[in-house]
């Protein structure tokens, strides 16, 4: 891991916050030398058939950076996500920070843009988000320096962010018994993303590992840490050494079953716009569902 700056002596506090309702886990991550942190892949509420959306997962957040006194400095977005909307914006309201993603958002939001027939009102450049992250790009969390690692496959704009001994993977990886995330998504791809796990699974044994999602695989408790270790020795999609070729066929074979994720239209509607919710001609917040199309 030459090229990218691994340093497992920094081990930040990391303060898990699940979402039952998209099985998502969002991450308050404090830099251990200072009160600076960063929030990882926040959540804000949508009751989909209502069109009601409420903050009650983010505010859960904002509340306990405001009671342990801890400043707010950056707002990680690991990819657009298809399953649950980003609360990013509401969170910088309130706490202040930058929100980033990954430079290859552009895809995204041009490959959607079409999709949701957007018009050229949508800006497809990214300005939405305040940092676009390149591959090996740093960053720091007061005197903490984080580094993001492109790891497509499941997304085009995928990234893996590394904090000290701790990596966010978004939806690169599910713990050991859950293996892996979909890659048939528009831009996606098994070959690709088997090669960004790998990447993954050449960090330092010892790199925590945290997951956006879990969903309990045969009933056992919802868990979102493990370490690259037990991911190599046990994930049941990658581990042991399996080959590109079987995950590929697997993963091709598997995500032909899936059923598309129930809020996909409007998350990525929303979360393609750094968690701004997009309006009608009149300035009302509104979403589409294009018929068809996915």
């Amino acid at each position: 891991m030459a090229d990218y700056p691994v340093n497992m002596d920094v081990k930040p506090e990391v303060e898990a916050f699940f979402d039952a309702a998209t099985n998502t886990i969002s991450y308050i991550v404090k830099d251990p030398a200072s009160d600076a942190c960063a929030i990882v892949d926040s959540v804000m509420d949508i009751d989909y058939a209502a069109g009601r959306i409420t903050y009650e997962h983010a505010d859960a957040m904002i509340a306990t950076v405001q009671k342990r006194g801890l400043s707010l400095e950056w707002i990680i977005e690991t990819h657009v996500h298809a399953d649950h909307l980003s609360a990013a914006p509401y969170i910088q309201d309130k706490l202040g920070g930058k929100i980033g993603i990954g430079e290859n958002i552009l895809i995204v939001q041009d490959v959607f843009g079409k999709i949701f027939n957007e018009g050229t009102e949508f800006q497809r450049d990214g300005s939405q988000f305040d940092r676009l992250f390149k591959d090996g790009d740093t960053y720091t969390v007061g005197g903490m320096t984080c580094f993001a690692m492109h790891t497509p496959g499941h997304t085009p704009a995928c990234m893996t962010h590394v904090m000290g001994n701790a990596a966010f993977v978004g939806d690169t990886l599910f713990m050991p018994d859950g293996g892996s995330a979909r890659a048939d998504f528009p831009g996606g791809d098994a070959a690709t993303l088997y090669d960004s796990i790998q990447k993954v699974l050449a960090l330092p044994d010892a790199m925590r590992l945290f997951m956006c999602h879990d969903y309990g695989p045969n009933g056992r408790d919802i868990r979102w840490e493990t370490t690259v270790a037990e991911e190599k020795a046990h994930n049941i999609h990658v581990g042991g050494g399996k080959t590109k070729e079987q995950f590929v066929k697997f993963r091709t074979e598997r995500d032909a079953t899936l059923d598309m994720p129930r809020l996909i239209l409007p998350s990525l509607q929303v979360n393609m716009r750094a968690g701004e919710v997009p309006t009608d001609r009149d300035g009302n917040p509104m979403l589409k569902v294009p018929v068809n199309a996915l």
